[in-house]
């Protein structure tokens, strides 16, 4: 996997949207202080394609993803793997409860020679390429078929994260053998120890199968073939005899078939001829037509006399007069009566009203006299009130004068002090005002009182006299109505009268409703008379126009019975006639009869010869036997052609099984993958030891036992021991020989697609002295120089990116980081 582009937008450190072309950066290096976003840079890769970072603790926690405050983060990364370019894309969101979720993931196989660069003119998704993965649950199979590496070990053996970088190291032998499998494709020959077990069960799962076909072939041999043909020939030698004897059976069957179909003709003329006999009441039926033509005659008449009669009451009510303005009449003259005595009644009412009225408003005045006469008293002691206070204020000022002294207001010398009434007139002025004033109030609640009174005599006043004039108008337009009217006995004897008419026109009515259906039965017992007639004619010309073959006699049209008797006595002739000829019709047929019955037992008696049932069609069922004698000849020569190459296919799965189990043993508990690990191992332990060489300055060798690393101290006499026992620093350069090894040489080893196009470092190189630090730059310089592989380096190191070409130098202030190329 080589990563070519990558955008983030909201993602962790990098608010705004930032892009990292490494297009053409073979080498390069990540530079910046300590907490930029250096490491950020390769977590994007990481989440882009597996959808978590190393750093999030091994948890899927999305929420790391986004930015402070930011409630969205997209990453895309455009990468390379074993020469097609993919783009992955992850969209994390936050929704309005705080959950975060990934609202987009896919994976997108770009077209061949897609130019990166146009990323960046706003194409849609669909330009991109093929869908491969369009939801994060399908993400991880498509990334691992792209990438060839599962998470865990593309961040132990590609993207190598700090804290991490020691784990091919340090890993146990089992997960060091998975990595290695996984890169070098040895899984392949699991699955083709696999498919070969398989394949074996199918063979011999096959090889059972035929050998039950052939145990159901068994019984197919030379003796029951040679049985079956002569078969054959007997049923055909029955055939030919079969065929020369049917002509002879249908001649016969033909003579017996038209003889006794002569007998049926003959017996089915009787049957007609004998079958004629006039129908009962034929000769009544002339009669009875007569009877109802005069029944209906008689009938139409009387209808006539009724419906002159009915003509005559009708003239004579119409000329009595108008019946409805009779009684409009009679009815005006009681109407007129009952209103007059209303009119009398509503009259004294008026009058009554008029009385109260006036002695209401009479009331009513007076009332209003009182009120007025209590305002004036209310005023009056007002004024009585006032002319009372002053009085005891000048008593109140007596107290203080002296006879022959000055007073105190007026200065004038007082003469006498004259005497202080008993009492307060303030407190008799009160008194009387109060009392003033219940009397004025009271006589106003009389003056309402009396007004409402008043008013609602007034409104019944005005009603009575409306209604008075109402029906004083309802008299006049009966007055009108009555002019010239006759009295009202004369209109009682008129109404009479049209009450005689009418109940006389009524029973006329009824007589000819009565006349006329009389008159419809008796035409209907007319018709049905006549139609049974009719139908005796339509009978016999039915019968006669079935006997015309026989040639009937001519028939009298006027006369049914005596047509029909002739024809009976014509009919009875013809069979006589018939009858003396069918005894020797008869015995002819029976002859016939016997003569097929002969020849179809001799059919009978082949069929039983060559042991075949009795045929109900010979020729059919001859050809039948002869179709299923050859039919079997067939199926036995077909069973021994199916059993012939049943035994070649038995041959053939045979040795497939054998071939089978013979490489799934070769393969069995993966003998031959743990050799090639074995090699890989020791190519890579090789590698990985002169790197070490050149990194410790020939202190240390890489070796391996049993899965296990070990170093080999050429400092100590060449001590041997466990890679755990280093230092830090020693740490760092096995484990960095290891990873450059990694990405060296497994590669040309790999038969599978995950090929190490790309290793970026992510630790820390301070710990390195000036020397040691050297050799590790030379060495990735000498790796880089190949061509074959991208290396980056994350560092802050000075020294150590100033020799690297590329450079990405990540910034960050208080909103976002950002990333600016330098160097090439």
């Amino acid at each position: 996997m080589r990563p070519m582009r990558l955008d983030m937008a909201g993602f962790t450190v990098f608010r705004d949207e930032t892009t990292v072309d490494f297009t053409d950066a073979d080498f390069f290096a990540l530079v910046g202080p300590t907490g930029s976003g250096k490491s950020t840079v390769l977590d994007a890769i990481c989440f882009a394609l597996y959808g978590t970072v190393p750093r999030w603790g091994g948890t899927r926690g999305l929420a790391n993803a986004l930015a402070p405050s930011a409630t969205e983060a997209r990453v895309r990364l455009v990468f390379e793997s074993a020469g097609d370019r993919y783009v992955a894309t992850r969209v994390v969101r936050r929704d309005g409860r705080g959950t975060v979720k990934t609202a987009n993931a896919g994976l997108q196989l770009m077209p061949p020679g897609f130019d990166v660069t146009k990323l960046d003119t706003g194409l849609s998704p669909e330009d991109l390429g093929e869908v491969v993965a369009g939801t994060p649950a399908e993400m991880e199979q498509a990334v691992l078929d792209a990438v060839g590496l599962p998470y865990e070990q593309f961040t132990s053996c590609v993207v190598l994260p700090q804290g991490q970088f020691a784990d091919f190291l340090h890993a146990k032998p089992a997960t060091r053998q998975q990595i290695l499998v996984n890169l070098l494709g040895l899984g392949v020959y699991e699955e083709v120890q696999k498919k070969a077990v398989e394949r074996a069960g199918q063979a011999e799962a096959k090889l059972e199968a035929v050998d039950k076909m052939l145990g159901g072939l068994a019984d197919v041999d030379d003796e029951r073939l040679a049985e079956a043909r002569g078969r054959v020939d007997r049923v055909r030698e029955l055939a030919a005899a079969v065929a020369a004897a049917v002509p002879e059976l249908e001649r016969a069957r033909a003579t017996a078939g038209e003889r006794a179909a002569a007998l049926a003709d003959l017996d089915a003329e009787l049957g007609v001829l004998d079958g004629v006999r006039a129908p009962a009441g034929v000769a009544e039926l002339a009669r009875a037509v007569a009877a109802a033509r005069v029944a209906a005659d008689e009938a139409a008449a009387a209808v006539g006399l009724a419906e002159e009669r009915e003509e005559k009451l009708r003239g004579e009510l119409a000329a009595a007069g108008d019946e409805s303005a009779l009684r409009l009449h009679l009815r005006a003259y009681a109407d007129r009566e009952r209103l007059t005595g209303e009119a009398a009644t509503v009259r004294a009412a008026v009058e009554a009203a008029r009385v109260e009225h006036d002695t209401a408003v009479a009331a009513l005045t007076s009332a209003r006299a009182d009120a007025e006469r209590a305002e004036v008293e209310l005023e009056a002691a007002f004024r009585a009130h006032e002319e009372a206070k002053a009085a005891d204020q000048a008593v109140a000022l007596r107290a203080h004068l002296v006879d022959g002294a000055p007073c105190p207001v007026c200065e004038q010398v007082v003469t006498a002090v004259p005497a202080v009434p008993k009492g307060s007139a303030v407190t008799r002025a009160i008194a009387a005002g109060k009392a003033a004033r219940v009397a004025s109030e009271a006589a106003k609640r009389t003056v309402t009182e009396r007004d409402a009174a008043a008013r609602d005599l007034d409104r019944v006043l005005l009603r009575a006299r409306a209604e008075h004039d109402q029906l004083a108008a309802r008299l006049a337009e009966l007055d009108g109505q009555l002019a010239g009217a006759p009295a009202p006995d004369a209109l009682r004897a008129s109404l009479a009268e049209h009450a005689r008419l009418r109940a006389g026109l009524d029973e006329a009515a009824g007589a000819v409703r009565a006349g006329r259906e009389a008159a419809r039965r008796a035409r209907g017992a007319l018709d049905g008379a006549q139609d049974r007639l009719r139908r005796a004619w339509r009978d016999f010309d039915a019968v006669r126009d079935g006997l015309a073959r026989f040639g009937p006699p001519a028939a009298d049209r006027d006369d049914v019975a005596a047509a029909w008797a002739a024809l009976a006595d014509w009919a009875g002739g013809q069979a006589d006639r018939r009858r003396a000829d069918r005894a020797g019709l008869a015995a002819s047929v029976e002859a016939a009869g016997r003569a097929a019955t002969e020849v179809a037992d001799g059919i009978g008696a082949l069929f039983t010869a060559a042991g075949l049932d009795a045929p109900d069609d010979p020729l059919r069922d001859v050809a039948v036997a002869v179709e299923r004698a050859e039919a079997e000849v067939r199926r036995l020569t077909e069973r021994r052609e199916q059993a012939a190459e049943l035994r070649e296919q038995r041959a053939g799965h045979e040795h497939q099984a054998r071939v089978a189990r013979a490489l799934a043993g070769h393969l069995r508990a993966n003998n031959f993958e743990r050799w090639l690990l074995t090699e890989a191992l020791d190519l890579l332990v090789d590698g990985a030891s002169r790197i070490l060489r050149e990194l410790s300055g020939g202190q240390y060798d890489l070796v391996h036992d049993k899965g296990e690393f070990f170093v080999v101290d050429h400092h100590d006499a060449g001590l041997r021991r466990g890679v755990r026992t280093l230092s830090g620093g020693e740490t760092f350069q096995a484990s960095l020989a290891l990873a450059l090894a990694l990405s060296e040489q497994l590669a040309g080893m790999s038969t599978s697609a995950a090929s190490l196009e790309s290793i970026v470092l992510d630790e820390g190189f301070g710990t390195l002295d000036a020397a040691t630090l050297d050799t590790v730059a030379a060495t990735l310089e000498n790796l880089a120089a190949r061509g074959d592989r991208m290396v980056g380096v994350v560092t802050h190191v000075p020294a150590l990116a100033e020799r690297i070409p590329v450079r990405f130098e990540v910034r960050k202030d208080a909103r976002t980081a950002r990333v600016e190329r330098t160097g090439l």
